[in-house]
């Protein structure tokens, strides 16, 4: 009974000390995070011209970035019904590859002129569908137009050269080859 309760309060420890170390604030960044360029367009803040270019970066990284699925039913189990796409990419043997939609993006900070970060396609998971996610899994959190997310979220996303088995971001399958034309 003795070693139980000490393998108890063993796990427990263990426990606290995780949630504690998730817990310490990671850097934050400004950043401006819209559902589409209209949004964008109708922030006061905002220019036209800065939306559109931003807008088209994301859009030209999102199939290269963005999560691949072997079967769409894996893809839906992580994104939704109707919330995924077929890649323009085909698995070595010729079958489809299916993504996510991009279901906003996210831009650096216009204020002042400047820009912190390129922009980059955001996705919505289903286990969490009101919070953006980076290609790369980060969460950038529910709030639209100007915001702060974590630094890490901020970084270029990588290309996705495998498909991923259904669960999630992080577990990969089979490879994927040649753009379908």
């Amino acid at each position: 009974m003795t070693k139980s309760r000490s393998s108890i309060a063993i796990s427990l420890m263990v426990g606290v000390s995780l949630i504690a170390l998730t817990a310490c604030d990671e850097p934050k960044v400004d950043a401006s995070v819209f559902k589409d360029v209209e949004q964008c367009k109708n922030d006061p803040m905002m220019r036209s011209s800065q939306c559109e270019a931003s807008f088209k970066e994301a859009r030209g990284q999102h199939a290269s970035v963005a999560p691949k699925y072997a079967t769409k039913a894996d893809c839906q189990a992580d994104f939704g019904d109707e919330k995924c796409e077929t890649a323009p990419y085909q698995t070595s043997s010729g079958g489809s590859v299916f993504m996510p939609m991009m279901m906003g993006y996210m831009m650096g900070s216009m204020l002042g002129g400047r820009s912190s970060m390129m922009s980059q396609p955001l996705y919505r998971s289903s286990k969490n569908p009101s919070a953006f996610r980076t290609a790369d899994n980060r969460n950038v959190g529910s709030t639209t137009g100007r915001t702060s997310v974590a630094k890490s979220a901020t970084s270029r996303p990588s290309f996705k050269k495998s498909t991923m088995s259904r669960g999630g971001f992080g577990s990969s399958g089979g490879r994927f080859g040649s753009a379908a034309t």
